[in-house]
């Protein structure tokens, strides 16, 4: 950790978990979760405010159930809570956030942790990504979004929120995408030219069945990274948001298809992006950190040795 102990900064814990470590070495040693949060919204284009979204979490995530009924108690996994990672005099140039992200990143993925990032907003997923790539060389990401976000650039920047899942793809990985339900004619020309190994399930296709589930699985290699978009699920359950958009997906058929993926594939990391606070309203919050507590759960019981 002292390697990149300068980059991170104290924060609130994920959850209020029972434990019994000596000092903080043993905690991180004997977690086998390392949650961190990137507080940053440096190219969002229409609500900012995803900055504050890991602090907020964060802060709800006391609030859980320790025992889940289907997971047992969860936290006996490991959950180690390192931080804020600190982009406060960088924030304005998104390569050295992306950058920053990934040296923090590639520090836990090569100790073995399962890493849970917290943003901000989801631009910041290519330098986890980053990281994860240079491990695990066959590597599928699986993505959660109302959006493809597969622009070559938007507002200038190749390093935008809407050209995240571009990058991923000029980082050799396998991208599946779910849930999605905007698209722009840059990303529709992309897609139907010249996207190999890019597979797409519309919400609109799949918001009340499950006959979907085999075929995005099949379509992911053995190792697999999560990144969830929270405008993925329908404002109904998620308006904090910067771009609510309706017809989203809901929670159990969210949470039924993550677990099949679990239990077919060895999921390798996770990030949860772009909860846009709303005062005065912790639901958003709390489901943000129930989510993350889920997956944590799924990762627990299928855990692959």
């Amino acid at each position: 950790m002292n390697t990149i102990s300068k980059y991170i900064q104290s924060s609130s814990p994920f959850g209020a978990f029972k434990c019994n470590f000596k000092d903080e070495a043993e905690a991180y040693s004997a977690s086998k979760v390392v949650v961190v949060g990137v507080p940053y919204d440096g190219t969002t284009t229409f609500q900012p405010g995803t900055r504050n979204g890991p602090t907020s979490i964060l802060h709800a995530s006391p609030n859980l159930e320790h025992y889940d009924r289907e997971l047992g108690n969860i936290f006996e996994i490991g959950i180690y809570t390192a931080g804020i990672v600190d982009i406060e005099e960088i924030h304005v140039n998104p390569s050295d956030v992306i950058n920053r992200v990934y040296e923090v990143s590639k520090k836990f993925v090569s100790d073995g942790k399962f890493l849970v990032t917290i943003g901000g907003e989801h631009s910041v997923t290519q330098g986890i990504v980053r990281a994860y790539k240079e491990k695990y060389r066959n590597l599928s990401v699986l993505q959660l979004d109302a959006h493809h976000d597969l622009m070559e650039t938007y507002g200038g920047s190749k390093y935008s929120h809407a050209s995240v899942s571009k990058r991923l793809i000029d980082l050799k990985c396998r991208l599946t995408q779910f849930g999605i339900r905007v698209t722009s004619e840059e990303e529709h020309n992309f897609i139907r030219k010249e996207a190999h190994g890019l597979r797409i399930f519309y919400a609109k296709d799949i918001y009340d069945n499950a006959r979907w589930h085999e075929e995005a699985i099949e379509s992911l290699h053995d190792d697999v990274y999560l990144t969830i978009d929270l405008d993925g699920l329908d404002p109904s359950i998620m308006p904090a948001t910067g771009t609510p958009v309706p017809g989203g997906l809901g929670w159990y058929e969210t949470l039924n298809f993550l677990k099949k993926v679990y239990e077919a594939r060895r999921v390798v990391g996770l990030d949860l992006m772009e909860l846009q606070p709303i005062p005065g309203d912790e639901s958003p919050n709390f489901l943000a950190a129930d989510l993350i507590y889920k997956n944590i759960g799924f990762l627990k019981k299928y855990l692959k040795r």
